[in-house]
């Protein structure tokens, strides 16, 4: 027998639904939204090393549709427990070898299952301890994820919390003008990673420009995607725009073009339509990567900070 990738040996050993002691039963979890918040739900009483009920996966997969953004407490998982229970919502996100994402492999082109995210030397540090702008994972690939989870297993003592955006409201609230304006254009958003690797010395968001002028080389692939995206489950519209790499909107004058996108910027940073989530150890958040951004805030560079996510396969967004 051949040997098993770690995600076929992680379902492989997860425990047998049918077998009554591995089953939690689904009167024993609780979602419960957050109070005054602009999106997210907590959910108390889930095992994730335990097998689940089809009818406690539709309840989750319906809350996140709703919340956009649920909060699993006190989790103790290994990596394979850990994709196990990512599975029950959809497949792991594999880009094509030609994408870079973060984490990606110098000799597959792809990153693995189980992405360490830590600013720990030789344990994943792909993030360092900085600012993360407001993002959407995998944005500018030809299928970005649909979700992503991530789990909380070393934590600083100041800073590293993370805030997401809720971009249905932030698209409900545009002027009807606005929106007119902005429903049928589309947007490219160019790959930070390979502005990374054509610029030494250079790292990530921060040094890319706002946006792309005509005159402007093209570094990477171009894959225009819609300003405004459809949730494939709810059907309510979002805004798909990130606060910080370089974009482009597709046939529209330069000028106006990066003027519009400036004041898209400006209005997704109101705090009326965010969320800042303070981690516990033991925190597992689920996001749906579709309709939110999600930036981090920065932590002491001598302080550990190691989480771990597992991004889960999406379509092309309509």
């Amino acid at each position: 027998m051949t040997n098993l990738t770690q995600l076929s040996q992680a379902i492989h050993d997860e425990p047998q639904w049918h077998l009554a002691d591995a089953l939690q039963h689904p009167n024993e979890i609780q979602i419960t939204p957050l109070k005054d918040q602009a999106l997210g739900a907590v959910v108390t009483g889930l095992d994730a090393r335990k097998a689940q009920s089809g009818e406690t996966i539709f309840r989750l997969k319906q809350a996140l549709a709703e919340h956009l953004v649920l909060i699993f407490k006190q989790q103790s998982l290994d990596d394979l427990q850990y994709l196990a229970f990512a599975s029950y919502f959809g497949s792991i996100f594999r880009p094509s070898a030609d994408n870079s994402v973060l984490a990606s492999q110098s000799d597959t082109g792809v990153p693995p299952d189980v992405v360490p995210v830590s600013n720990a030397v030789g344990q994943g540090d792909y993030t360092g301890h900085g600012e993360l702008s407001p993002h959407a994972d995998h944005q500018w690939t030809p299928l970005p994820s649909f979700g992503s989870l991530l789990y909380a297993i070393e934590l600083p003592q100041n800073g590293g919390q993370t805030t997401w955006f809720n971009t249905i409201k932030t698209y409900d609230a545009l002027s009807d003008e606005i929106k007119k304006k902005i429903d049928a254009l589309q947007l490219i958003t160019y790959n930070p990673f390979v502005r990374v690797q054509s610029n030494t010395g250079t790292s990530g968001y921060a040094d890319s420009p706002y946006y792309r002028f005509k005159d402007q080389p093209i570094l990477g692939h171009a894959y225009p995607h819609p300003l405004v995206r459809i949730h494939p489950e709810t059907g309510r519209k979002a805004l798909w725009l990130n606060t910080r790499s370089e974009v482009e909107l597709v046939n529209v004058n330069d000028i106006e073009g990066s003027e519009l996108i400036a004041e898209l910027r400006a209005h997704i940073l109101k705090p009326e339509f965010r969320y800042e989530h303070h981690w516990e150890t033991g925190d597992i958040v689920f996001w749906d990567n579709q309709v939110t951004l999600h930036s981090r805030t920065p932590f002491p560079a001598e302080q550990r900070r190691l989480l771990k996510r597992i991004s889960l396969a999406g379509a092309r967004p309509f």
